[in-house]
């Protein structure tokens, strides 16, 4: 059962005034790795230039980099989408002291798949006096633009079907990420299936925990999420530690083994949380899904 998940996420970035030559920079915005659209987290940092550079990974569940080129007058502000798949990003501004932003922020930029983009640039009004900024970025994986076919489903495994939570359920899918989520209740180590065709674009892997605490284990469960070719995505979550058997850029067939079930992260036992989701501009929206199973489609009682 998941509350949010791998939606929006944001990192402020905190940097003195001007500095003596044009270093890079790179920081990572990732996602409070669980299953659905989480809520968005800051976090400051100190804005070194000679900081180290971030994991280029895009298995550790990445979903942008921002990189500032510094000079004393200006800093241009880059952003990376390390994903095989489209991220919307959004730059704004904590403060601005000295420093002008051209666009103005916030500004949006939709970055294709392993694309790079300068977002911002920001110029110091008098090199003379003291400058500093504090800036936030976003991302959300897909493209705003992308339209869900009427598509079916298989169901994510061979095995006997139970839900222990559906659509708008109280627990945990009462908001706009999981509002059509399904989760099905399955003994630890169950093969995971691909629903669909698609093209993998996140994995998360390396927790191994899980338990009933919302506020220590939010935000720390292993999950896949795979890009649909209509643009929606489908999330598997609450996989067991190092359960994922794909990684990011593969294609996988539908009924591919993808992953093994488990039970990190928030969950009260064992089972998959499954949910089909679009970008709606910045924040991930869930949409239904019609699974269909050896005896046909999925229909749950109201």
């Amino acid at each position: 059962m998941i509350r949010r998940a791998a939606c929006g996420v944001a990192l402020a970035l905190l940097l003195p005034g001007p500095t003596r030559a044009a270093l890079p920079w790179w920081n990572t915005v990732r996602p409070a790795p669980q299953a659905a659209a989480q809520a968005r987290t800051t976090s400051a940092v100190d804005g070194d230039p000679q900081a180290p550079a971030a994991s280029r990974d895009p298995a550790d569940g990445t979903l942008a980099r921002l990189r500032l080129e510094r000079t004393p007058t200006r800093t241009l502000a880059w952003v990376e989408n390390p994903l095989p798949g489209p991220v919307q990003v959004q730059l704004d501004a904590l403060r601005l002291r000295g420093v002008v932003a051209s666009p103005a922020l916030p500004v949006r930029k939709l970055l294709p798949a392993h694309g790079r983009a300068l977002v911002a640039t920001l110029i110091v009004a008098d090199p003379q006096a003291g400058s500093d900024f504090q800036l936030k970025l976003d991302a959300v994986p897909g493209d705003p633009q992308a339209r869900p076919l009427q598509a079916v489903y298989r169901l994510p495994f061979d095995a006997p079907v139970r839900v222990d939570q559906g659509p708008g359920g109280h627990f945990s899918h009462d908001d706009a990420e999981n509002a059509d989520a399904l989760d099905f209740a399955l003994p630890e180590g169950t093969p995971i299936l691909a629903a669909r065709a698609g093209v993998v674009l996140q994995v998360q892997d390396g927790f191994e925990h899980g338990g009933p605490q919302r506020e220590a284990l939010r935000g720390r469960s292993n999950f896949i999420r795979i890009l649909h070719a209509d643009g929606s995505m489908a999330l598997y979550a609450h996989l067991r530690p190092e359960g994922s058997l794909v990684r990011p850029g593969e294609s996988v067939a539908a009924g591919q083994r993808i992953g093994l079930s488990g039970n990190t992260g928030f969950s009260s036992a064992p089972h998959l949380h499954f949910v089909v989701q679009i970008n709606a501009g910045m924040r991930l929206v869930s949409v239904p899904a019609r699974l269909v199973g050896p005896l046909g489609e999925l229909r749950l009682a109201h």
